[in-house]
């Protein structure tokens, strides 16, 4: 699903947000990204997504080659890529049903596919009942779970997260987790980017931790470590 190899990126400044990285994240997967505010893990996000490229290294994401396709491949790529932010990210003049759905109707699917499978994931993100609703209407959690509905309404093979609580109470942030586990349940691998410590040590997953642009740990099931990923 996911292959990093000899990765580094370095800005123009000669900062270096990247050094060496070798990664190997594979189908139906779940794996949380950790470490301190500007460790990497945004880097490594943006390079998922084709935000950025590396300076030097070779980077596969569901079978295609990040690094050389061209300009006009890069949305074929982020079609198979589930994205949800920290920060929500909605529409705000269009409704619920309108936010999930617009993610369809960049890809053209048909009108009778969009309403079914809007109300789909609108039944997953136990958010049925509110699709009239605008998001300003709504509570944090419930406009995260419509930002998770849009993410994957397309069937992604792959879902990324960068910080999905990071502005969610703890209560919240676990409605939201469950949803995560559910949609890695039926075979989604989930890549999440996390501060968020109790989450990581409770859930027991996959861990890779970041540090100074390196990975110093990658545990089966591991724990947040935040002072093993600080050494």
């Amino acid at each position: 699903m996911i292959d990093m190899k000899n990765v580094s990126v370095i800005y123009d400044n000669g900062a270096v947000a990247l050094e060496n990285v070798n990664v190997h994240i594979g189908k139906g997967e779940f794996v949380f990204i950790v470490g301190a505010s500007g460790a990497g893990k945004s880097t490594f996000v943006k390079l998922l997504l084709r935000e950025i490229l590396p300076t030097s290294g070779a980077i596969r994401v569901n079978g295609k080659d990040v690094v050389h396709m061209q300009h006009d491949e890069v949305p074929y790529l982020r079609r198979g890529l589930g994205v949800i932010f920290q920060d929500y990210r909605l529409l705000p003049e269009k409704t619920v049903f309108e936010n999930v759905a617009f993610a369809m109707q960049v890809i053209e699917a048909p009108r009778r596919k969009m309403q079914r499978s809007v109300n789909s994931v609108l039944d997953v993100v136990g958010l049925r009942e509110k699709y009239k609703c605008f998001p300003n209407q709504l509570s944090g959690g419930e406009q995260q779970r419509v930002a998770i509905a849009r993410a994957i309404v397309n069937d992604p093979a792959i879902l990324i997260a960068d910080e999905p609580t990071g502005n969610l109470d703890p209560e919240t942030s676990w409605e939201i987790m469950d949803i995560f586990r559910r949609i890695n349940a039926v075979g989604t691998t989930i890549v999440m980017a996390t501060h968020d410590k109790t989450i990581v040590d409770t859930m027991k997953k996959r861990v890779i931790a970041i540090n100074d642009g390196h990975i110093v740990r990658d545990d089966v099931r591991g724990g947040y470590g935040y002072e093993d990923a600080d050494k």
